[in-house]
């Protein structure tokens, strides 16, 4: 079942979408960050299948400043267009804040648990890193966040468990900001970091140019085990 959910700012509310898993009870909550396409087809079929899992998602729209509601394909290559330039205008810092006022959001949602992890995939994985770093989920997955290299300076504020998934292969993460990420997250126990090899930016994205089946189910066997024993 699909609603919405609004969430405050300091200048202004913006929504994000609420899928509910069909069981009772108390539930989890995932917030799940979108890609440069908004809250499009792929981020709705990650968050139904959380939802199949027993958890509630929430997905916020990042862009709601620019233009509430986008939903763009990769598949067009106009929505490309203006998915990058959205992307090369936006505010991260400023993204971060509404990720974690939806986390916050997220604690007393109903038929919530007031457990709330924290997962995205691109800007997504970004803004789960610095989610991660700058508030307090009570878990967090980020998938191949572009731009993460720029921030791992803050990875001290992490102090929820970090799950991270990174393509060997990524074409917007190149092997000098990929041994970027890694050293500067080796060591740390409450994070776990797998490399994919082989792998180009996006293999988990349902129905993507570059998914890859295996290595897809892999990262995501991975990820559903780890929220299930975080958030319970």
């Amino acid at each position: 079942m699909a609603e919405s959910l609004t969430i405050q700012t300091d200048d202004g509310s913006f929504q994000a979408l609420v899928v509910r898993p069909d069981t009772p009870g108390p539930a989890p909550v995932v917030v799940v960050v979108q890609e440069i396409f908004g809250v499009n087809a792929g981020i709705r079929l990650i968050a139904a299948e959380y939802a199949v899992q027993g958890f509630i998602a929430v997905c916020p729209d990042l862009f709601w400043r620019v233009e509430p509601g986008l939903s763009m394909s990769e598949n067009d290559e106009a929505n490309w267009k203006k998915a990058l330039d959205i992307y090369g205008a936006y505010d991260f810092d400023q993204g971060a804040a509404d990720v974690l006022k939806t986390v916050e959001a997220a604690r007393t949602i109903a038929g919530g648990n007031g457990k709330v992890g924290l997962t995205g995939y691109c800007l997504g994985g970004l803004m789960t890193f610095l989610g991660a770093a700058r508030g307090a989920p009570d878990a967090a997955v980020a998938y191949y966040g572009g731009g993460t290299e720029r921030y791992v300076g803050e990875a001290d504020g992490v102090k929820a468990p970090l799950l991270m998934h990174l393509a060997g292969e990524d074409e917007f993460i190149g092997p000098e900001a990929r041994k970027t990420i890694v050293e500067a997250l080796a060591g740390r126990p409450n994070v776990e970091v797998h490399v994919y090899p082989g792998r180009n930016h996006a293999f988990a994205r349902p129905g993507g140019n570059h998914y890859d089946k295996a290595d897809a189910e892999t990262a995501n066997g991975r990820t559903l085990a780890f929220f299930k024993e975080k958030l319970g």
